[in-house]
């Protein structure tokens, strides 16, 4: 269960991120860089009136960059759910793929091999006016028999 202010923080990133997404806040920014550019004759283009850009960007990226990060984690973690739940439902779909995520790059390499040389063989058969369906066992499953599937 999350707590009160875990889910306070999530509600802000979501809504924050979603509004800073759209024309409108890009149009603001726009407004305020050119207010800011305007503004510098009347200011003699001084070190104090680059300072105030120079701060605001640098504070707005830096909590901007944590928002985003937040939103961007929740996306992917639904993505891969939705995922696994389409490979978990699917008749004679791999369910060792469930959680690729938590495999190593080197273990990925080895199953991305096998799709690759699927994708290969399943071109050449369209070509050939063949049918590209079809179960595949994929060598790369080895790597779950022999125990080295991260828990």
């Amino acid at each position: 269960m999350e707590s009160p202010k875990h889910s306070l923080f999530m509600r802000f990133a979501a809504v924050t991120s979603h509004a800073v997404g759209t024309p409108f806040a890009f149009l603001v920014a726009l407004g305020l860089v050119v207010v800011w550019g305007v503004t510098g004759p009347y200011f003699r283009f001084s070190t104090d009136w680059q300072l105030v850009i120079n701060t605001g960007t640098t504070i707005i990226t830096f909590l901007m960059v944590f928002l985003i990060q937040n939103t961007q984690n929740r996306d992917s973690e639904a993505m891969h759910l939705k995922l696994d739940e389409l490979i978990r439902a699917m008749e004679g779909a791999h369910n060792a793929l469930l959680d690729l995520e938590e495999l190593e790059e080197k273990d990925l390499d080895r199953i991305r091999v096998d799709y690759l040389k699927l994708a290969k063989s399943a071109r050449t058969a369209v070509r050939n006016g063949e049918v590209d369906t079809g179960r595949v066992e994929l060598k790369g499953a080895e790597i779950w028999r022999a125990g080295r599937r991260k828990e």
